[in-house]
């Protein structure tokens, strides 16, 4: 990986005369009190390294004759130089050929030299950036596509299942209704076939009493014609076994009451009311207990369809251990970007901008005063296990920092260059000198 062995700077924005060697591994803390050129160092490297687009407004320092100077050697060996009136740019590698802003651009990471950049951007934005950089970023988008469409169809089905279960129990249901509805015709036909059978047990009962009549007529001839006795005594046995034949059928016969079927024919309609209220709400039973198996359905292929989503990210190449992206935003130890801590943030930025360009060792960080100690170093323990450079600014005059910036100069550094007036020229320095 590159990084920035040595800078030196001069008259870009408030800094005066400025020479850092940062730490190659670990944070290279920038301190001071506020308006001294702690960010000016930042943004000379950033000018320096990623082309004029970060050429500050106002690059020359104001009150100074001297045109701008910047001076860095990179552990690659390249140099490179902005000086002279018009600051244009010089690379020179190893060999002593020249190059250009293509050869920088070629290692140096965008993010790198403008980190709040990534940092402020949406948390969709972040984790877009980290899924097209380990090479998921489309399949991932489809898959997250068919679980929206597969969602919004289950919510839909869901929706339509929830109000037949609210239909099917605002219905009533009535236990004394047949499962079918009456038809009246069925119901006179009924009620004729039951007056045949009684009509047919009344001819019965009249055979019955006819067959007695004539049974105590031919008694009485019998006894009027004693003569006749023996001639008529064999008829009168066969009508004595007829006349047991007939009460045997008579002692079994019952009447069928009509007053049931009289009472629905007049009762029908709020009969067959009551049943297709039954029917319907059996209905609306069925289709909630259809669409509840179609939701079940697609909730099982949105599982499947997170699963595949889960073995992407999984099997992916991704820049740090328990770094994930879930819902469309970065995930860290389980946590969303809000619910990082400002170590864990840094830590998960820094990460997925090396990846984006790994040559590219170092990152520039602006204002880490917000960051308290403990969180400094546990940060800077990350950067040296990971070989990472780090040179930051914080408002600080602690141990914490490795330079302190006074006016426009390191604190405690030689300085060669005293101020001058604006129109004197330093009779002791050299632009790119110290």
């Amino acid at each position: 990986m590159i990084k920035i062995n040595k800078l030196e700077i001069e008259n870009i924005k408030r800094v005066k005369a400025v020479k850092i060697e940062p730490s190659a591994n670990g944070l290279t803390i920038v301190g001071g009190k506020n308006s001294q050129g702690k960010t000016s160092v930042l943004d000379a490297i950033a000018w320096g390294l990623g082309g004029n687009k970060y050429r500050p407004s106002q690059a020359q320092r104001e009150g100074s004759v001297i045109p701008p100077h910047l001076h860095i050697v990179l552990s690659n060996g390249l140099v490179v130089e902005r000086k002279g009136k018009n600051s244009d740019l010089k690379v020179i590698d190893p060999n002593g050929q020249k190059g250009g802003q293509l050869l920088l651009d070629s290692f140096v990471n965008e993010l790198a030299i403008d980190l709040p950049k990534f940092m402020a951007s949406t948390n969709r934005e972040k984790a877009n950036t980290l899924l097209q950089i380990i090479g998921v970023g489309d399949k991932l988008f489809e898959l997250e596509q068919k679980e929206t469409e597969l969602y919004n169809s289950r919510r839909a089905i869901g929706q339509i299942a929830d109000q037949k279960s609210k239909f099917a129990k605002e219905q009533p249901y009535y236990t004394d209704a047949p499962k079918e509805p009456i038809s009246a015709s069925d119901l006179i036909k009924q009620q004729q076939e039951i007056l045949a059978r009684n009509g047919e047990n009344q001819r019965k009962r009249q055979n019955l009493s006819q067959i007695e009549a004539l049974h105590t007529s031919q008694g009485q001839e019998i006894q009027r014609l004693e003569a006749h006795l023996a001639q008529l005594k064999e008829v009168y046995m066969k009508t004595g076994e007829d006349l047991a034949i007939a009460r045997k059928d008579a002692v079994d016969l019952i009447d069928e009451t009509t007053e049931e079927l009289e009472a629905n024919i007049q009762q029908i309609d709020d009969i067959n009311r009551k049943v297709r209220a039954n029917l319907d709400k059996d209905k609306a039973e069925t289709d909630a207990n259809d669409y509840r198996a179609q939701y079940d359905e697609l909730t099982s292929k949105i599982e499947k369809i997170r699963i595949q989503k889960d073995e992407l990210l999984t099997n992916a190449d991704l820049p740090l251990d328990q770094l994930s992206v879930d819902g469309g935003e970065l995930v860290y130890k389980g946590q969303k970007w809000d619910n990082m801590s400002g170590s864990e943030q840094l830590k998960v930025s820094t990460a997925i901008v090396r990846k984006l360009k790994p040559n590219c060792g170092f990152i520039l960080l602006d204002k880490l005063e917000q960051m308290d100690l403990e969180t400094l170093n546990e940060f800077g323990k990350w950067l040296e296990q990971e070989g990472l450079q780090a040179i930051a600014t914080r408002v600080s005059t602690g141990e914490e920092c490795s330079i302190i910036i006074e006016d426009g100069y390191v604190v405690g550094q030689e300085q060669i260059v005293k101020p001058v007036a604006v129109e004197q020229a330093p009779k002791a320095w050299k632009p790119g000198e110290f």
